[in-house]
């Protein structure tokens, strides 16, 4: 089973990601940990994304396709893949068809967690972490039992991240609409895209898409 999951930062996609590799065994691909994994490691591809990344360019196609391909042979026929952040263009999906057609696979399913934009930037904006042992909270929906101290480890100290405010999350949400806008249509027209209230609770968005996979 070959999937795309497909979401705005803060949908939930990373958890989802991981439900199905656990559930289902299989491997999640994201190309920017891909990239790193193979420069790290010294392949050939990662040799020549490393010279290209170095001279302060952008990463060709045709470089994260090599990738795609190297991590889909290392796997082996067994294993389905999770896409994560890719394809983002019309090029990329053709390449990305060229590239599991060659290994006798194909696409089963692409899955959008949709979101309120509204909803999304008051679900991100508000959260917050213990500085000591890193426990999540949320201005409004999960707030300490005792404020101000953590209801784990009793520390005082909380931190949020820089780019939890509502400027950066929209931001984001429109580069995401713009990066998506382009592919879907394609795999509409395929008849395997399923949309899911990324909005909901957790698992229920878990089920949502094992229903789909079922």
């Amino acid at each position: 089973m070959n999937i795309i999951l497909l979401g705005p930062p803060g949908a939930g996609k990373g958890t989802q990601a991981q439900r199905l590799v656990e559930r289902h065994g299989l491997k999640q691909l994201s190309t920017g940990d891909m990239l790193r994994a193979a420069v790290k490691a010294g392949t050939p591809v990662g040799l020549q994304a490393k010279a290209v990344m170095e001279a302060g360019q952008l990463v060709s196609d045709e470089i994260v396709s090599a990738l795609i391909g190297d991590e889909l042979d290392a796997m082996g026929a067994g294993t389905g893949a999770i896409f994560d952040g890719y394809p983002r263009t019309a090029a990329q999906a053709e390449s990305l068809d060229a590239i599991l057609a060659s290994r006798g696979r194909q696409l089963d399913h692409v899955i959008e967690l949709e979101v309120n934009e509204d909803a999304l930037v008051a679900r991100i904006t508000g959260r917050y972490t213990c500085a000591t042992c890193g426990k999540g909270y949320h201005d409004t929906f999960e707030k300490p039992k005792v404020e101000g101290t953590c209801d784990k480890c009793g520390g005082h100290e909380f931190k949020r991240r820089p780019d939890d405010n509502e400027e950066t999350v929209r931001t984001r949400m429109a580069e995401y609409r713009a990066k998506t806008a382009p592919i879907l249509p394609i795999y509409e027209a395929r008849g395997i895209v399923s949309r899911v209230d990324g909005m909901a609770d957790m698992d229920a968005v878990t089920a949502s898409i094992e229903a789909i996979l079922a």
